[in-house]
């Protein structure tokens, strides 16, 4: 799909929304639910943001990159506008390419701000702010939280049968994950269709097993023992890395 097209698709859920609120208690269940269908056929359709060339980074800073105490990752690793890469090859284990400062990290980069503007201008169709995300099972759809998003225990991503289904998070500052705790996969979903605009910075605790895209406009801290299948991109800051198993999705 063309980024035309992204962006017709992108504009048509806004007004779409908007009708679904103006309906309130008026409308029949079945009609709610057809509409909340066709909002999340509108998602899976390409309304998605692409990432563009920072598809190719499993993590990308914009100070610093930094890995630690024999962490695996597999992916390219780069930053820009900073240069500092610290950790490969030795204390950590690269599959993939470094990228500091050069051409390709400065495109990477580039292209993490209008797909971190998409992510964060999708129209809210769930508000669970005040809300832990631990122990609950959400299916496809925009969630968002005014401020801060925590998770302790797991959190199931159920795609109902659709491989292509999608999830975007909206978090209007943190997210912090608890030790141990988990986002998993299923009925199809995929952790390459799950989204995460971090309105500050994440930090996943230790021994978390986190799956999709973090996009934070400040940093992200990936603590002890963290098994990341996604991408950690950061706008504006750092990306820490330390004793971590992480790969693309």
């Amino acid at each position: 799909m063309t980024p035309i097209a992204r962006s017709a698709l992108i504009a048509f859920i806004a007004p779409l929304a908007a009708l679904i609120g103006a309906c309130g208690s008026q409308s029949s269940e079945p009609m709610r639910e057809a509409q909340g269908a066709q909002a999340q056929s509108l998602l899976t359709a390409g309304a998605l943001p692409p990432l563009g060339a920072a598809v190719r980074f499993v993590a990308l800073g914009a100070s610093t990159v930094t890995c630690t105490n024999s962490s695996t990752i597999s992916g390219d690793v780069g930053v820009s506008p900073g240069t500092a890469i610290t950790g490969f090859p030795a204390s950590c284990a690269l599959n993939g390419t470094t990228h500091a400062g050069d051409a390709v990290a400065q495109r990477g980069h580039a292209d993490l701000q209008p797909a971190y503007d998409s992510l964060k201008g999708a129209p809210c169709e769930h508000n669970l702010t005040g809300q832990d995300l631990g122990g609950q099972t959400l299916t496809p759809g925009v969630y968002c939280f005014n401020t801060t998003a925590g998770l302790t225990g797991a959190l199931t991503l159920d795609g109902r049968g659709d491989s292509e289904a999608a999830w975007i998070f909206q978090l209007g500052s943190a997210l912090t994950t608890a030790t141990g705790s988990s986002v998993v996969m299923a009925g199809s979903g995929k952790a390459s269709n799950v989204f995460w605009q971090v309105g500050s910075s994440a930090t996943l605790g230790t021994g978390t097993k986190f799956r999709g895209n973090l996009l934070a406009l400040a940093s992200v801290t990936l603590v002890s023992g963290t098994e990341l299948r996604g991408r950690a991109l950061a706008l504006n800051a750092a990306v820490t890395l330390d004793h971590n198993d992480v790969a693309l999705p």
